[in-house]
Parts: C-alpha cells; structure tokens; sequence
C-alpha cells in the first residue's frame, strides 16, 4: 500500500501562483511515477500532469502547458506541482496519483494509488 497526502492547496487570485505537493508513504520502495489530476464541480477528473520516477520525463494536458510544472524529489518520495498564472477555470480538487505502468498515462483507471485531495479555487 502506498499513502498519498497532499497540501498546498488554497484561495488565490487569477495570476497568481501556487504550490501543491504529494508526499507518498508506505511501499515506495519501487519506481513509479506520479500524476496530477484535477475535479471540478459537476465535471469529470481530467488529467493534469504526469512525471516518470527519474524525473527527467513529464507530460502536461494542453490546457496548463506553459503555465504548471511537475517535479519531483525521489529521496523524499514528494512530488510538486508548481502552478502559475491562475485562471478560474483552475479552480478544482486537485489530486495526485501513483502507477507503476510504463509510457504516460493519462487515464485515471492506470492509475493505482490516489490521495484525498487539496482544494484549489482561483478567484476572478
């Protein structure tokens, strides 16, 4: 089992900036790598981000390309989703994930382990 929390989450204006980290507890002692996702409101989870164990490969939806950044710090087992220049359209349940599949994956079903969330809302 693998234990993810994450944090960081809050109440910003459009163009500001935040945060978000996942640390992983438990069974981390295999590579896996992580994504983001997000849920609004009467909307589906859709896919935000992806990065491998290594670090070195991450994928982004089309949507915050440019604006968030993954990374991840392997010793601490914690992944960070910087996001900058907020919308609304931002505003959400953010959570992250873990899988051992190999390519990116995008789809939550590939995924295995999923946190409880950190509300992000993006006011206008």
């Amino acid at each position: 089992q693998v234990q993810l929390v994450e944090s960081g989450g809050g109440l910003v204006q459009a163009g500001g900036s935040l945060r978000l980290s996942c640390a992983a507890s438990g069974r981390t002692s295999g590579s896996y790598a992580m994504g983001w996702f997000r849920q609004a409101p009467r909307k589906e989870r859709e896919f935000v981000s992806y990065i491998t164990w290594s670090g070195r490969t991450t994928f982004y939806a089309d949507s915050v390309k440019g604006r968030f950044t993954f990374s991840r710090d392997t010793v601490k087992n914690t992944g960070y989703l910087q996001m900058n220049s907020l919308k609304p359209e931002d505003t959400a349940i953010y959570y992250c994930a873990t899988t051992t599949r190999v390519g990116v994956s995008t789809r939550p079903t590939t995924y295995d382990y999923w946190g409880q969330g950190t509300q992000v809302t993006v006011s206008s």
